[in-house]
């Protein structure tokens, strides 16, 4: 089986900073890691692979610092990695995202299962696994908790509020992977040696021949505004009495700072 992993750099939560003045993230401050629950896709790949023998391709698209986290994929033991960067692919929202990816997925070809993370840490949308499936066409389950490969189909376990679900899917398909997939293996130190000379492609949008019309900022359906981090406020007033005292001077702040109207 041949497996395609969608895998994106993310700022490291903990070196998140806004600009106050222009709302924008501060990127030259910030440390990119994988995406949590990309490793998740990635670990899925390597044990689908470890029972069924083929390859594995990482696919990301991102700044040229993304290549940090291709080279950390490699470590893990994928026999490939290729970045998409671009500068027209900047700004890119959801649906661009998921257009330039499935173009270069058209050109690699060859593939049986693709799997991407439930979501990103940074964006938290869990949409461009299903666009992407959508606009290649395949059949596709989120929130994957286990696999079984059986000759040309997969089964899957898909994760419900209040239990789980099992899908039969033929292949090619699309799978969107959870945590519960199973522990993130540690990379050996050949992996390690290997990523550091290894060679990782750079495809721009002539390279995939995406429209310049449907990338970046001109093919987003949106766009984010403005980011803020919520002030701080220091006031506090400790609430004392009865529990209708207390319930009524609730009633009284709230109403007092426009938030609630009796």
């Amino acid at each position: 089986m041949n497996f395609i992993v969608c895998l994106k750099q993310v700022p490291e939560t903990e070196s998140v900073r806004i600009d106050p003045k222009t709302g924008t993230l501060m990127r030259t401050t910030v440390k990119g890691i994988i995406n949590p629950y990309d490793l998740y896709a990635l670990e899925a790949s390597l044990r689908l692979r470890e029972a069924r023998g083929g390859k594995i391709v990482v696919l990301s698209m991102g700044p040229p610092q993304a290549e940090e986290s291709l080279r950390e994929a490699i470590s893990y033991g994928v026999d490939e990695a290729i970045l998409l960067c671009d500068r027209p692919f900047a700004g890119a929202d959801t649906l661009a995202t998921s257009y330039t990816l499935a173009k270069a997925i058209e050109k690699i070809g060859g593939f049986d299962l693709i799997i991407c993370g439930k979501e990103t840490t940074d964006g938290s949308t869990a949409q461009v696994g299903p666009q992407l499936a959508q606009r290649l066409s395949l059949p596709y389950a989120t929130y994957v908790r286990k696999i079984d490969v059986k000759d040309r189909e997969i089964v899957v376990e898909r994760s419900l509020e209040n239990g789980y679900q099992v899908l039969v899917l033929p292949l090619p398909a699309l799978i969107t992977v959870t945590k519960e997939i199973g522990r993130v293996r540690i990379p050996s130190i050949r992996g390690r040696m290997r990523a550091k000379r290894e060679n990782i492609p750079i495809w721009g949008a002539n390279d995939i021949d995406a429209s310049l019309e449907r990338i970046g900022l001109k093919g987003s359906a949106t766009q984010v505004v403005n980011i803020f981090s919520p002030p701080v406020k220091k006031e506090r007033e400790i609430i004392e009495g009865s529990a209708e005292d207390q319930a009524k001077r609730l009633l009284d702040i709230l109403e007092t700072q426009g938030i609630l109207k009796r």
